[in-house]
């Protein structure tokens, strides 16, 4: 009988491993927030890092090394009783094949993450009903990493993903809180799944699938070739720029990329379009112009 416990724990502990897509380190940072009970904030911390890591966020059997590496950072500005203002930067990353190297996929900042929480409260979501702002704002840039992660490897590949976090954004726009509205000129959840589902905006998507699957894959058996096609997929992202005010994917594309871009072109092969790249970056990514300078 303790045998057959055993194997059973053993099955079971098996069976969790693969259902978990999200290998994700949650942090909550209260440094700004006076006061001495500060416990409220560790349970949150624990509470959500189990939330983000044990649910089941696809029908796929993902194996442990197969997770994708993910982290939510929460600084909490201030509290008052269980009402928490908050930013939220979220990033993840995705193996690059034959090789050690991570590549950056997300490095986004919500500015506007407030929410209420009791200690002990258990995290629990209904994808038919907004209950909770935490709750529905993690479980949307969940989605948001499931799907900008498949996108880099089939193209629109994380469409299903997209429209469940879509799906989120609805729900919570009964709530009435302006991070899930249209509001013009504001770049929140709305715009960002808006533009990331928006027909006009697709080559974006084929972008990021071109600079990884077709770029980065290829990078240790050809680097002149990967080299290549990823300066042509940052080229074809001039389509998109202006057609949305703010230039949305144009920012979360630089924020997460612009480091490995300029590094890329600190040395190896020289390619078609350099200089022309150079003249591009600087124009629909001025705010990484500093960095620009370095590509060689």
């Amino acid at each position: 009988m303790r045998k057959l416990g055993f194997f059973l724990l053993l099955f079971f502990s098996i069976s969790l491993l693969k259902s978990q897509e999200l290998n994700c380190l949650v942090t909550v940072n209260y440094n700004q927030v006076q006061g001495s009970n500060t416990q409220i904030f560790k349970t949150l911390e624990k509470s959500l890092t189990e939330f983000v890591n044990q649910t089941k966020w696809t029908t796929k059997e993902v194996k442990p090394e197969e997770r994708i590496d993910c982290a939510f950072t929460i600084i909490i500005s201030s509290r008052a009783s269980n009402t928490f203002k908050a930013t939220l930067q979220v990033q993840s990353s995705r193996p690059v094949y034959d090789s050690s190297y991570a590549s950056p996929i997300l490095n986004l900042k919500d500015n506007d993450f407030n929410f209420k929480y009791n200690e002990f409260d258990p995290l629990i979501y209904n994808r038919n009903s907004f209950d909770s702002n935490l709750i529905s704002t993690i479980v949307f840039y969940a989605n948001i990493i499931l799907g900008a992660d498949a996108d880099t490897f089939k193209r629109n590949g994380g469409e299903v993903y997209l429209k469940e976090a879509q799906n989120v954004m609805l729900q919570a726009q009964q709530s009435g809180l302006a991070s899930w509205q249209n509001v013009v000129g504001k770049q929140n959840r709305f715009l960002l799944i808006d533009n990331l589902l928006s027909p006009k905006l697709r080559p974006y998507r084929a972008a990021t699938y071109s600079y990884h699957r077709l770029g980065l894959d290829v990078f240790s058996s050809n680097k002149k070739k990967g080299k290549q096609t990823i300066e042509n997929a940052i080229l074809s992202l001039e389509s998109i720029y202006n057609k949305t005010v703010g230039n949305y994917l144009i920012r979360l594309f630089f924020d997460a990329k612009s480091d490995e871009i300029v590094n890329m072109y600190s040395d190896g092969p020289v390619t078609n379009s350099q200089k022309r790249l150079t003249q591009m970056v600087k124009k629909i990514s001025p705010n990484n112009n500093s960095k620009w300078k370095n590509i060689n």
